[in-house]
């Protein structure tokens, strides 16, 4: 059956369509792909895998058409960096306050 496992870097992307077994797992497709040997920063333990934009397990079983997917953990959480960034805005708009006050 046909299959594509998928890795996006910020600057990369690796693509490569597959044919494999019937029963084939997403981790074993993974290991089939060779994508661990070309970027050695995959660790199955700490990196999720999806199915066009679904979690799943590692052990899913895959279908005919599947695109599995190999996400890489965030630097930082969206949510968090917008926190980190109105806070910074705050602490500024402080400072100009009380430099406009003084003045």
């Amino acid at each position: 059956m046909h299959i594509s496992i998928v890795y996006a870097l910020p600057n990369e992307q690796y693509l490569e369509a597959l044919d494999v077994a019937e029963g084939t797992t997403a981790a074993e497709a993974v290991a089939i792909s060779g994508v661990q040997d070309k970027h050695p920063e995959i660790d199955l333990a700490v990196n999720k895998l999806g199915i066009y934009a679904k979690l799943v397990p590692a052990t899913q079983v895959l279908q005919a058409g599947d695109r599995v997917e190999i996400y890489r953990p965030l630097p930082r959480k969206p949510r968090d960096a917008h926190a980190v960034d109105d806070k910074k805005a705050r602490i500024r708009a402080r400072k100009e306050s009380r430099t406009s006050d003084e003045a």
